[in-house]
This record gives C-alpha cells, structure tokens and sequence, in this order.
C-alpha cells in the first residue's frame, strides 16, 4: 500500500504550479489560467467515467490518477486549499448522502 497522499499531491501541485519551470507541465498548465485547468479537469473526469463503463479496471486507475492530479491543479488555480474541501467533506459525515444533498438545496 501507498504511503503517498492526496496532501502529498496538493504540495508538489503547488510547488510547481508556482516554479516557473518551464519544463513543468504544472506550470504551464497554471499560466493557461482557470478555464484551461477545468477543462483539463472535465476531460479526465470522462475518461475515468468511460473506463469505468467499459470495465477497465487498470484504465480506471490510471484515468483516475490524472483526475486526482487535475482537480489538484483546479484548486491550485481557484486558491481553494485541499483543507478546506477535505473540511467540507468531514463535515457532511455526520449525516446521510441524501441528507446532505437536500440541506444544500435549502442554502
């Protein structure tokens, strides 16, 4: 098992989002601006999505993996800390999916 974590993923996305290196993927990515890191982001979520529906497991893994690293590079871009979606997220563990789902209806 991994000792690797999403937290790890989030710094290096940072550091590199904000190096300057022009060999950086990252970094090229981030000067695109917002639009270009959502698309990014909207074009793994379905290549994930169709492996899943195909049956690739290994595809699913690996689609997933460069979902996980795009939506790190999105949040880079927004200014929207890993913390503060992980807070989000532990905070709707008190109630159901549904539960939840409907309290954001009413906001």
């Amino acid at each position: 098992m991994s000792t690797f974590t999403l937290n790890d993923l989030a710094r290096i996305v940072a550091t590199r989002a904000h190096s300057g290196d022009p060999g950086s993927y990252t970094a090229k990515l981030m000067a695109k601006g917002v639009s270009k890191c959502a698309q990014k982001l909207g074009e793994e979520a379905v290549e994930t999505a169709i492996a899943a529906v195909e049956g690739d497991r290994d595809g699913v893994a690996s689609e997933a993996a460069d979902l996980l690293y795009h939506l790190c590079v999105l949040l880079e871009a927004s200014n929207v800390p890993l913390d503060e979606v992980m807070e989000k997220l532990a905070g709707r563990t008190g109630q159901t999916g549904l539960e939840e789902k409907a309290s954001r209806k009413a906001e």
